[in-house]
């Protein structure tokens, strides 16, 4: 496991961020921060993602940045060259992935079948993202679709939230779970950065309850 990878899952849950304005992005990082969980994914929705990223990136070095919603090599090449150290894909794009793993870039692709499972494991991966995951299945689903590829975790987003992350930080098949519900849009827009610490305490407080 790199050691990009290890410090990644050590903090339990990912938040999964959109930013329309670039300039929001040092006060989210410090909320981030200041609430325990020293990371983010980025996603590449809006314009101000790259710039977000280097920002972030530029302001907290120790925090780990990732780009989400990649969907092209060439923002590959953006978030990397803003900062970024590891790529989510929404869904398994073999050329993305492929690009990545040429390129030594950890990438999270999308799976939510066991073909792309397999298609993961031909290329050596170890921990998938499972998207969405509540819409597809939830803890049931990522169980049923695991047996098979025992080296196999994953970090399930989408429908995840406060109430449902204690369950699924309990399965051992959960590497990670992805969640905007600290960081949403209103909020960051609103510029209520004090109740996204208190909502990323919350998240990284439940991580330390389970995961002890």
């Amino acid at each position: 496991m790199s050691e990009i990878l290890e410090r990644l899952l050590s903090f339990g849950v990912v938040p999964v961020v959109v930013l329309n304005r670039s300039s929001d992005a040092e006060k989210l990082g410090r909320a981030l921060m200041a609430g325990g969980l020293k990371c983010a994914e980025v996603t590449f929705r809006t314009e101000a993602a790259a710039e977000s990223i280097a920002i972030m990136t530029e302001k907290f070095p120790d925090m780990l940045v990732g780009a989400g919603t990649v969907l092209t090599t060439s923002q590959v090449d953006e978030a990397v060259k803003a900062g970024a150290k590891f790529i989510v894909s929404p869904g398994f794009d073999p050329e993305v992935v492929d690009y990545c793993i040429e390129k030594k870039i950890l990438v999270f692709p999308g799976v939510m079948t066991p073909s792309e499972v397999a298609w993961a494991v031909k290329r050596g991966l170890e921990v998938l993202k499972f998207f969405p995951a509540e819409p597809a299945g939830g803890l049931p689903m990522i169980k049923a679709m695991a047996a098979p590829y025992t080296n196999v975790r994953f970090m399930p987003t989408g429908g995840i939230s406060a109430k449902n992350l204690p369950e699924y930080l309990a399965e051992k098949k959960i590497a990670a779970c992805g969640g905007s519900w600290m960081v949403k849009g209103a909020l960051i827009d609103a510029g209520d950065f004090g109740k996204i610490e208190e909502l990323t305490r919350e998240a990284a407080e439940i991580v330390k309850t389970i995961r002890k």
